[in-house]
């Protein structure tokens, strides 16, 4: 049969040295009966703090977790260049910009045509969302290769050591 947790364990032995004296408790305390819950004798003087070290990064966690922020990164740079492009076309921009070469260039000149052409809304966003692409793909590999350095590097100097309180 096992003691109650009220009581202090048994000491004196010839192995073990003998214990302080306990500290009195409250007598409200030694009156409760195990189902109720028990009143807080004791009081946190402070924040309480916890040692960490980060000693490992799961590459496969970090590969999922930078794809979906780089997704959502792209699918924000589009939307960008789209709101960009609307609002250069609201201030003209274009316009300006095609009677500016409309009057320095002849208007059968192959560079003025290109240059009409990269000016469009599809190739904008054509090309905003190639740039989202390569971005997702490179940031993906990036930080996952990031996470195996990490480890590597971890497990040659311990980690990243981190006191974590609470306030």
């Amino acid at each position: 049969m096992s003691q109650p947790e009220s009581f202090p364990p048994a000491t004196g032995g010839p192995t073990q040295p003998p214990a302080a004296a306990p500290e009195p408790a409250a007598p409200a305390a030694s009156q409760q009966s195990p189902n109720q819950p028990k009143s807080a004798a004791k009081t946190i003087a402070g924040p309480r703090r916890v040692r960490l070290a980060l000693t490992r990064i799961d590459p496969w966690s970090v590969m999922k977790a930078s794809f979906l922020l780089s997704v959502a990164a792209g699918i924000m740079l589009v939307v960008a260049a789209a709101f960009v492009w609307f609002m250069l076309d609201a201030m003209h921009v274009f316009s300006t910009v095609q009677d500016l070469l409309s009057t320095i260039m002849d208007s059968n000149y192959n560079a003025y045509s290109a240059l009409l052409e990269y000016m469009k809304f599809s190739r904008a966003i054509s090309m905003a969302t190639v740039i989202a692409v390569v971005n997702i793909i490179l940031t993906t590999a990036l930080a996952t290769i990031g996470a195996f350095l990490y480890n590597i590097t971890a497990a040659l100097v311990g980690g990243v050591h981190l006191t974590l309180a609470d306030e």
